[in-house]
């Protein structure tokens, strides 16, 4: 083995031994030459290992760059031999020879020294280089004369060396041992008894090399001696040491230095002959001599992590054959030629980011086989990481945490280990481990903002994306999957899953329903972020989701009231002033902002001339002065729009009687009945147009038709009527002139008209004599005839009890009882389906006659029936319950849903009309002889009507 090799292990051992103190060590002896698989020693039982840290800690052997001759078992907790170890090969004559190597463990990372010392075997006979040695030996030599031998080799050590040398036949020579300064033998070969080339001019000799093993190993070589003629003097050098100094690294062909010997003798036997003797340290092949100048020259490369020392064995002869040897000592001085070499013993790849300060991560060995300063190694590793370097012994590192790590802010890290001698100039080397930080989950997702505002219009599709939450983790990987949850709450008693959902892996919110603005204008709710780690964190914001208003909703007519079983109307006497106030169109719209903004314009009219509708407050008034040419039926249309984009309308039509009294209004609009009944046969013809559709329906409405056609055709059989009166509501006689533009009378004059052959109806009327018109006035009465008549007729019919219930079915309208037909009969046609009695008829004479007062008070502002007047303390903000304040015709009370109320409304009414009778009875006989009353002046609208009831 070479000289560096040996030098390696050496210093390895001196390295291990001084790391004993530290992590501990175990040393164990063994012979060379042992099989592959014998046992070395039990290392987990030496160590105080249990087998199963060997085996969690993944126990390996580290070496470096030396052969592995040493395994472990981790099973067994021994160590084996792997390869045949030779001391020889393995430290040369290098004593005690030991195998130095490390045995590391990692989680946590440790590692302990061992050392096996490898005894020598003597497997090694000495062996000579050469197989013969000659010499020319003049018969002239004295006795004494020394030969110098070449000595033989053995690779054993200690006892099993080369011991002693023997020389048979020993007749002239006997053998000379000396021992040198390196501790080896120098044998010589000395004349006993001179010799006589004329008696034998040839000797050969045995030279035999023993080592003291046992058994003892030798080796032999010949010595062929050619007897000379006499040569007297030998040469002789000029020192026996000679000492040279030689850098590595020096080119071929240096000159080492130069010996110098002398010879006594003239002539050929003075001329002098260099040469290095053959050794076994190969000296030979690094160095040469010129034979004739003895000048030693570099032939080879010279290292000094090889070999700090030579030494050259130099002999000088003569032709006569005699010689002399000396020794030159050559020493090479080292050159920092060696950069440091960096050996990783174990290492980590990856490590956590929760890991603590002050674990080791890397275990670096270096080593510089230089000397001296080129052999003083420091390390370091780069700046602003989270990492330092810890010498741990000579020529070992450690690489440890020195912060805590975040993987957020660094998941990898380079570090770069660097590593200078102190060597002029130094020379360094580096290596770059990466390390991977691998994730923890420490940190809960983000939202990209605090809280969420999204705006979604009204009447959206279900499943419409509203928004998109984002929340990001810093983590990686499982940890930084983020999933949305929707949070359980309510809104308005309802689950907001109802409302809204969030889609588990992107975030976006869906609209679950379809909202409405005027149910709902907005919400907040919950959303939770949470990512997959275990144990999962999370975090949640806010979400307020604002809805839109759209122009969805269009404007609702509240006043006037459109009614399909009777005609409404508002009159304005013919003495109405400009500005007069007709009446109030009355709208709202559900909507909100611009959408519910409304506006009021006059679309169609009768005479636009004489109307016009303010257009925020919808107040229809007169533009002119009512004159006698003026239509007395005007019909206006007036269209109610928001302010929507794009806007919504509704129209209403309002009828406008231009009259003084109700004669002239019935005549006037009696063929509105007449657009009545032909609506409401258009209905019956698209209702029967659509049942063509399905044959079912088209056999089930023939056969109903037919049961119906059967059943009116027997009615007719028996009920025949040719009246065909319109129905007209009763109007309430008065309402308050607010804007203060006309005045109204405050009689008015009725007139009840029937049918005459109606079986239907309980109530009988004479045919009117020429006072016709009955008179309201509280200061006038009815003629003594007519009373006496009319008394008559109520005491011989029997009164019938009154209705139980005034409320109104959905076909039924204000106006006398029953007055709503069906809807598939005309108004104004056949007989009424709920007779009156003869009771409610008194009724409504009497209340007509004498309540005109108490039925104004009870109809107050805002009232939804007939009127004259409006007043405009009937506002948006405040808009009743028409349904509670429609005026029952003949009663003085409002309708009501109040059974208990009825009742005493209806005993009221009974009171009075029985006190009314008894009035009636005890007025003066001479009540009768009063002249009659004037008749009021004729207008030219009562002049038609009456020309017209001639005809009739």
């Amino acid at each position: 083995m070479s000289d560096r090799t040996m030098t390696r292990q050496v210093l390895l051992f001196i390295s291990v031994l001084s790391l004993s103190s530290v992590h501990g060590q175990v040393s164990y002896s063994i012979p060379e030459e042992m099989a592959k698989g014998s046992l070395v020693g039990n290392i987990a039982q030496d160590l105080g290992l249990d087998i199963k840290r060997l085996k969690s800690g993944k126990a390996r052997i580290y070496t470096g760059d030396s052969a592995e001759y040493i395994e472990l078992n981790k099973e067994r907790g021994v160590l084996l031999i792997r390869e045949r170890i030779d001391r020889e090969a393995l430290c040369g004559q290098t004593t005690p020879c030991a195998l130095d190597f490390q045995i590391i463990l990692e989680n946590p990372m440790e590692f302990y020294s061992i050392t096996i010392e490898v005894t020598d075997v003597n497997d090694n006979a000495p062996v000579f280089i050469k197989s013969e040695m000659k010499f020319r030996i003049s018969e002239s030599a004295v006795t004494g004369a020394k030969f110098a031998l070449e000595r033989a080799m053995d690779l054993d050590v200690g006892i099993n060396g080369l011991q002693s040398y023997s020389l048979k036949p020993t007749d002239h020579f006997i053998l000379k041992l000396q021992n040198q300064p390196d501790g080896g033998k120098t044998v010589e070969m000395v004349l006993q008894k001179p010799l006589d080339r004329e008696k034998q001019d040839q000797l050969s000799l045995i030279l035999t090399a023993i080592d003291g093993g046992d058994p003892q190993l030798s080796g032999t070589v010949q010595i062929h001696i050619t007897v000379l003629d006499a040569n007297d003097n030998a040469p002789v050098f000029t020192q026996a040491i000679y000492k040279a100094t030689l850098r590595e690294n020096s080119p071929k062909g240096t000159v080492l230095i130069s010996v110098s010997a002398s010879d006594s003798d003239q002539g050929s036997n003075s001329k002098i002959r260099y040469s290095i003797s053959n050794s076994q340290d190969g000296n030979h092949e690094l160095f040469e001599i010129n034979e004739d100048n003895g000048a030693v020259r570099l032939v080879g490369n010279i290292d000094y992590e090889k070999a700090r020392q030579y030494q050259i064995h130099v002999q000088a002869g003569d032709d006569g054959g005699l010689t002399d040897s000396c020794k030159i000592m050559v020493d090479v001085v080292d050159e920092n030629d060696n950069k440091p070499a960096i050996n990783v013993m174990s290492k980590s790849s990856v490590i956590s980011e929760d890991i603590k300060a002050g674990t080791v991560v890397t275990m670096i060995n270096i080593q510089d086989p230089d000397s001296g300063e080129n052999g003083i190694v420091q390390c370091a590793i780069n700046e602003n990481i989270p990492f330092i370097m810890k010498s741990t012994s000579v020529n070992f590192f450690t690489v440890v945490t020195d912060s805590d790590l975040d993987r957020e802010r660094d998941s990898e890290y380079n570090i770069s280990v660097t590593c200078s001698d102190e060597g002029v100039p130094s020379l360094s080397s580096s290596v770059t481990l990466t390390l991977q930080i691998s994730d923890v989950n420490d940190n809960a997702p983000v939202f990209e903002r605090s809280s969420y505002e999204a705006y979604i219009i009204e009447n959206n599709t279900p499943g419409l994306s509203i928004f998109t939450v984002k929340a990001r983790d810093a983590d990686w990987n499982q940890n930084a999957r983020v999933s949305y949850i929707l949070e359980d709450s309510s809104v308005n008693g309802v689950p907001v899953s109802s409302y809204v959902s969030v889609s588990a892996d992107s975030g976006v919110i869906h609209a679950v329903r379809s909202f409405d603005y005027e149910q709902i204008k907005d919400f907040q709710f919950r959303v939770k972020a949470q990512d997959g780690g275990s144990p999962p964190l999370s975090s949640n914001v806010t979400v307020k989701i604002m809805i839109q208003d759209q122009n969805d909703n269009a404007p609702q007519v509240l006043y006037p009231v459109q009614t399909s079983s009777s005609l409404v109307a508002e009159m304005v006497p013919r003495s109405a002033d400009v500005g007069y106030l007709v009446t109030k169109v009355v709208a709202v719209d559900v909507d909100s902002g611009q959408n519910a903004w409304l506006s009021y314009k006059l679309q169609k009219a009768t005479d636009r001339a004489l109307f016009e509708v303010g257009l925020q407050n919808g107040e229809i008034r007169t533009i002119r002065q009512v004159n006698d040419k003026d239509a007395v039926k005007q019909r206006l249309t007036v269209v109610v729009e928001d302010n929507g984009q794009p806007s919504r309308s509704a129209t209403v039509n309002v009828n406008v009687a231009v009259a003084d009294s109700f004669p002239e209004v019935l005549s006037e609009f009696t063929d509105f009945t007449h657009d009545k009944e032909y609506n409401d046969n258009l209905t019956f013809y698209l209702v029967l147009a659509l049942a063509v559709v399905s044959f079912f329906f088209i056999v089930s409405i023939i056969a109903i038709l037919s049961v119906k056609c059967y059943r009116w055709r027997r009615d007719r059989m028996f009920y025949k009527s040719n009246g065909n009166l319109p129905v007209i509501p009763y109007y309430p006689p008065l309402y308050a002139d607010v804007g203060g533009t006309g005045t109204l009378r405050h009689v008015y004059n009725y007139e009840v008209c029937g049918t005459t052959d109606s079986r239907k109806s309980d109530m009988k009327y004479v045919r009117p004599y020429s006072q016709s018109v009955i008179s309201l006035d509280g200061t006038q009465t009815l003629p003594h005839a007519q009373r006496d008549k009319l008394i008559s007729d109520v005491s011989e019919s029997q009164q019938k009890p009154p209705n139980a219930d005034w409320r109104f079915t959905q076909g039924q309208r204000p106006g006398p009882s029953g007055a709503g037909g069906p809807p598939e009969m005309a108004m104004g046609t056949g007989p009424w389906p709920n007779p009156p009695t003869e009771a409610e008829q008194l009724q409504a004479l009497m209340a007509a006659a004498n309540e005109v007062s108490e039925a104004t008070a009870t109809l107050g502002p805002g009232t939804m029936g007939l009127s004259t007047r409006y007043s405009p303390q009937f506002t948006l903000q405040h808009v009743p319950d028409y349904r509670q304040n429609v005026y029952i015709p003949g009663s003085t009370a409002t309708l009501t849903s109040n059974p208990q109320q009825q009742q005493q409304q209806q005993m009221l009414m009974q009171q009075q009309m029985a006190a009314q009778h008894q009035a009636l009875q005890a007025q003066p006989s001479e009540a009768a002889a009063q002249p009659e009353p004037p008749k009021p002046a004729q207008t030219p609208a009562s002049k038609k009507k009456s020309t017209k009831k001639e005809k009739k």
